[in-house]
């Protein structure tokens, strides 16, 4: 009887070990993990994104202001951040429609593309900034005669594309300005009276006699040293019938610095070379800051008054107060709201910025030190890697090639061979989602106008030791128009250089540990 039990017992076990894994594969066939549902697809919400997108249209440029803001840490230094679409406007100029406003966006974007492309080709082949002639017309050049200043065709990136901004103080007392903020120009510059020729922008212009601490930077000062084209200021160059008296600083003596920087769409700022008290945020005036007082400026976009530089070389903002580490987050280019650009001087990150989630090392070009490299090891789609070479992301021995970090850039570039992977295998995993026709340098759209959201494959960034950022579905996938399209926000480039641009990295906050050489990502920092 005690066996004929055990004999019982042991095939009830059996029969509900049979129950539990059947039961196990039913729930697995129609409920998937949900690590592996996350790791392969994800959610756009295109109820959300359309709605944003059209809001964008009605924001009303005139009536806009953005204070100087306070800030809360005395040991480092935050500024609020804003879209470039939202920069308020004198002319109170609007885009006819979403598409309209997106075709705009595109197209300066393309200037910037090109012009850090030429600038990269032309550090790659050892071309000198001396060894090229400006584009600009000698009857362009009033203040700084033609022959006193040569420049090259690319010694920057297209300002017409700065994308993100932010109020900036200026001088003694401190005058707010809006200042366009980008990571791939080294040089800051404003627009300054007395104007040979200035763009129209939504500040007065800066009157550097009415600041106590304006100084006109020597021919022999390090930081003059330290440009691209400069030159001297002097009597045996300019005739006083062809310098504005303010131009030349106090007293108008000579032998000051002169400064030009040309950009890759034709335009330029022309002007002198000068140190000035800079104002962030709420934060304590900082002194002695080089910068350009542009009193020829060309082709620029209406509304800033100028640009920081926060490129990796010697004369960007962050080199001269000796940031050991900056972030940003930038909001989402259709929102109104605004995020922060900080800085730290110490070696730990400021107290607001938190830990990034995602690390990765941090990489510099010899012949090309303006630019942020990222270590990139490859590319997800929905979760498998795709079969691009390590090359298409390496920097060469000529210091070619390679992946940078870019404010400015819009829309994420990458060489041919791997744009190409990605998009087949984006197409492969959006396959029931109806298509659209290819708008501007976009090639894979979607009508989703029937839709309030769609699941598609997820697209990763992998970085060395197996870290990878996911981004969120509305980082590639987004609106260009009002009717409902949208297109898979990378492009292929023919240049060696790939970029990571803005698009990719809305709401994720990028800090740069310019002390330990690493990028960081914290998605939803902001």
């Amino acid at each position: 009887m005690a066996e004929d039990g055990t004999h019982r017992h042991r095939f009830l076990l059996f029969l509900l070990s049979l129950l539990a894994l059947s039961t196990s594969s039913a729930v697995s066939r129609h409920l998937p993990p949900r690590s592996t549902r996350s790791a392969t697809t994800a959610t756009l919400d295109v109820s959300a994104t359309l709605a944003q997108a059209l809001r964008a249209l009605s924001f009303d440029p005139v009536s806009s202001h953005h204070p100087l803001s306070h800030n809360l840490s005395s040991s480092a230094i935050s500024l609020p951040l804003h879209s470039r679409d939202f920069l308020p406007s004198s002319d109170g100029h609007r885009h006819p429609d979403y598409k309209a406003l997106t075709l705009a966006r595109l197209r300066r974007d393309a200037a910037r593309v090109r012009s850090i492309a030429a600038r990269a080709a032309l550090a790659v082949g050892g071309v000198a900034a001396s060894d090229l002639k400006p584009i600009a017309e000698e009857k362009a050049l009033p203040i700084a005669a033609a022959d006193s200043i040569e420049g090259p065709v690319v010694s920057g990136t297209s300002l017409g594309s700065g994308e993100y901004f932010s109020r900036v103080g200026v001088g003694r007392p401190a005058k707010p300005l809006y200042m366009v903020l980008d990571t791939g120009s080294d040089v800051s510059w404003i627009q300054c009276a007395p104007c040979a020729d200035c763009y129209q922008q939504t500040d007065p212009v800066f009157d550097p006699s009415a600041s106590s601490s304006y100084a006109p930077l020597s021919c022999d000062s390090s930081q003059c040293r330290s440009l691209d084209i400069s030159a001297c200021r002097n009597s045996s160059s300019y005739s006083s019938s062809s310098i504005p008296a303010a131009a030349s600083g106090s007293g108008g003596s000579d032998g000051s610095c002169l400064y030009q920087v040309s950009y890759g769409d034709g335009s330029y700022t022309v002007g002198d070379f000068a140190t000035e008290t800079v104002t962030l945020g709420g934060s304590d005036p900082v002194s002695g800051v080089a910068i350009g007082c542009g009193h020829d400026n060309e082709g620029l976009f209406v509304g800033a008054a100028g640009l920081l530089a926060l490129g990796g070389g010697p004369l960007s903002f962050p080199s001269q107060i000796s940031a050991r580490s900056f972030s940003y987050c930038l909001v989402d280019r259709d929102s109104p709201a605004s995020s922060t650009l900080d800085f730290s001087a110490a070696s730990a990150p400021s107290p607001s910025v938190p830990a990034p989630a995602v690390t990765a090392p941090l990489l510099r070009n010899r012949r090309l030190e303006t630019f942020y490299y990222v270590g990139v090891t490859g590319i997800s789609v929905g979760g498998e890697m795709l079969s691009i070479p390590p090359s298409a992301f390496a920097v060469d021995e000529s210091g070619a090639g390679g992946v940078i970090v870019d404010s400015g850039t819009a829309v994420t570039r990458l060489q041919e061979e791997a744009y190409s992977a990605l998009r087949d295998a984006f197409r492969a995993g959006t396959a029931s989602l109806p298509s659209a026709s290819g708008v501007s340098l976009f090639d894979t759209c979607y009508d989703l106008s029937s839709r309030t959201s769609v699941e598609v494959p997820t697209v990763g960034f992998h970085f060395p030791g197996g870290r990878e950022l996911r981004l969120p579905a509305k980082n590639y996938l987004i609106p260009v128009d009002g009717a409902g399209t949208y297109c898979l926000a990378f492009a292929p480039t023919s240049a060696p250089l790939s970029i990571i641009g803005n698009v990719q990295q809305q709401g994720t906050r990028v800090s740069f540990d310019l002390e330990k050489a690493s990028v960081g990502f914290s998605p939803n920092k902001c």
